[in-house]
């Protein structure tokens, strides 16, 4: 009899060890992987796996392998309901979107509707580029952390610079028709206005987002306006594709935008791009911390040597996300939001902390130009081997931070 026990313990044991063993952390990655803004969730799905990948490497966390979930929203906000649904069905705790604010405004409020209904199936969303100002101010959530700035210090660090632009005198405004291209829209005809008295705004228009796949009309009228400079938030295939027709029309005027850098572009812009479009970034690749270098050397030796790790927001959230379940020597999902709170970690361009009052991240920011590479400019541009990003400044966090307006609701 004893001898059956000791073997039912034994068996119990190596049991509990094969469970652990096999252990994960799933993180389910919500964002678009087919459509026209395809190229830009499977980049983001790629910098994601890449970051767990490494974090794995090192033996996981507490125990555990982080395992991405990739699920396909298709850009829409119904169909982002429905594969949260299904992550929190697969037992996944935390969740990982970035592309679109519409999308991300759905899912905070079903996020928070899901953890006060079940807490016991919580989940923590990990932002990484969905940057309307009111999630991390009027519509601040517990469960949601923004590990890119949003694009209020975007704008605020874009005009900076502008201020000083003796080139600048009328500013066309163009931007995608939803909530994140009209705070764009917004901020930029404020601060603009506030800061360059002098500068026309002579056109603002918005336009459906990820359908317009002709944009020689838009680009006929900033000419017809005489805009030497475009302020736009586009993204994805409304930014390569605006670009395009800039350059066939041969529009000479400058842009200014958010993501120059981002998967497609960089190829798109060409020689006509160089010394003219302007992006504000928190990436960086020329200018790094000597210990993220193997980082980027590890990405280009895998994806090729053309291929940028520009959405380090990615590695940042995971790194924040281990080290929080670490602290709080537990997975469970309010302890760790609690744990990730105030929390600062060193960035590749400087110290970064996760603001507790909203979960904005605070972390340096740069306006770069779109240059030919070479000399100091080492890594290229995304997709390119001739192109780079040039620095004109840097702003570091407290530099970028912004007052909030959120009164944070935290469970008991």
């Amino acid at each position: 009899m004893r001898t059956r026990s000791a073997l039912r313990a034994v068996a119990c044991a190596f049991a509990v060890l094969a469970t652990s063993a096999f252990a994960q952390v799933k993180i389910a990655y919500i964002d678009p992987l087919s459509g026209l803004m395809a190229a830009t969730g499977e980049h983001g799905l790629r910098e994601l796996e890449f970051a767990a990948e490494g974090i794995n490497a090192k033996g996981g966390v507490l125990g555990q392998k982080l395992e991405i979930v990739p699920m396909d929203n298709k850009l829409s906000p119904q169909e982002s309901l429905i594969v949260l649904k299904n992550a929190i069905d697969q037992g996944v705790h935390y969740i990982v979107q970035g592309n679109g604010s519409s999308v991300a405004g759905a899912l905070i409020d079903a996020v928070n509707k899901n953890n006060e209904r079940d807490p016991s199936h919580a989940v923590v969303f990990l932002n990484y580029a969905a940057v309307d100002p009111d999630f991390t101010n009027d519509k601040c959530s517990f469960w949601h952390f923004r590990f890119d700035a949003n694009s209020d210090m975007k704008m605020e660090a874009l005009t900076s610079y502008m201020k000083g632009d003796k080139n600048l005198h009328k500013v066309y405004i163009l931007n995608q028709d939803y909530q994140f291209g009209h705070q764009v829209a917004r901020a930029a005809r404020e601060m603009i206005t506030a800061k360059r008295p002098d500068v026309q705004i002579v056109g603002e228009e918005l336009h459906p987002l990820a359908k317009v796949k002709d944009f020689s009309p838009y680009v006929t009228k900033i000419q017809a306006s005489g805009a030497d400079s475009v302020v736009t938030g586009n993204w994805g295939s409304d930014l390569q594709l605006l670009v395009k027709a800039a350059k066939d029309a041969n529009l000479k005027a400058d842009f200014f935008t958010y993501y120059a850098g981002v998967v497609g572009t960089p190829p798109a812009l060409g020689d006509s791009g160089v010394d003219r479009v302007k992006v504000v970034t928190y990436w960086n690749s020329n200018a790094v911390s000597p210990a993220y270098e193997p980082y980027i050397d590890a990405y280009k030796k895998k994806f090729g040597a053309t291929s940028d790790p520009y959405t380090g927001a990615m590695r940042l959230a995971l790194t924040y996300l281990t080290d929080a379940m670490k602290k709080a020597n537990s997975t469970e999902p309010a302890k760790v939001a609690r744990a990730m709170e105030g929390m600062k970690e060193e960035g590749p361009f400087g110290s970064t902390e996760m603001r507790a009052a909203d979960h904005q991240l605070i972390q340096p920011l740069f306006v770069l130009t779109f240059a030919k590479a070479g000399g100091a400019l080492k890594n290229t541009a995304d997709g390119t081997t001739d192109y780079s990003f040039k620095q004109d400044i840097k702003l570091d966090g407290p530099a970028t931070a912004r007052p909030t307006s959120c009164k944070m609701q935290r469970p008991s």
